[in-house]
């Protein structure tokens, strides 16, 4: 570690924080809160059984599961512009990673809400709930406890996608660090330095999911 790649080093990493807190965390945070009432919305769709919506909800599912996050990316930016819907780039981002992870998270949802046992509509409906209140109640809160750990995943795993919308010029911290190595011509320990940053959201993250599966375990024995 010679002094000027020391220096290179030390100089880079608020260059590669910054954009990280005030870009990469609060896409992570907009896209991840869309996502959910995304795959909310499809799950209780597929959950109650719709003949018309439950159809399109697998649709949707089928198609996001099985293309790329990247070239959903570039059909949002670059597609919808030569039909004349422009977006801002970050607002193209927010959109992709939103309609990317709620398809993946209606799947965990809906297996959780499945897991619920059956006997807590039959309660609901006796109690002189409606089927959506008996769900908002009833099913959703004891399914989203099912499903925290594997939302939470989720979120972690979208906050690392996230480096991917420098593909359509937002200034994330990925980006910032292509910069950075354009300029040093040292790339090893800037991306090094960049997933150091990443490793850092992330284990904040998995501290926080762990604080609250134990919270929801406390409740759940009380």
């Amino acid at each position: 570690m010679t002094a000027r790649l020391w220096g290179i080093v030390t100089d880079s990493f608020w260059k590669i924080l910054a954009p990280g807190l005030v870009v990469t965390l609060p896409l992570t945070a907009l896209s991840f809160a869309l996502a959910m009432v995304i795959a909310v919305a499809v799950a209780l769709i597929q959950f109650a059984q719709l003949p018309l919506l439950r159809p399109a909800a697998r649709f949707y599912i089928w198609i996001i599961r099985g293309t790329p996050l990247l070239i959903q990316l570039f059909i949002i930016f670059y597609g919808l512009g030569q039909v004349g819907i422009l977006l801002p780039p970050f607002t193209a981002a927010v959109a992709a990673l939103a309609i990317n992870e709620g398809a993946y998270c209606a799947e965990t949802v809906r297996a959780a809400l499945e897991s619920v046992p059956a006997g807590q509509l039959e309660a609901g409906a006796c109690a002189g709930l409606t089927w959506l209140q008996t769900a908002r109640h009833i099913i959703l809160p004891q399914a989203m406890r099912t499903a925290f750990p594997s939302l939470s995943n989720s979120l972690i795993s979208m906050l690392k996608d996230t480096s991917l919308v420098a593909n359509i010029t937002v200034a994330e911290m990925f980006m910032a660090g292509q910069k950075i190595v354009s300029r040093t011509y040292e790339p090893l320990v800037i991306y090094l330095e960049v997933a150091l940053v990443y490793l850092l959201f992330s284990t904040v993250l998995t501290k926080l999911q762990r604080a609250g599966e134990r919270r929801l375990n406390v409740y759940d024995y009380r």
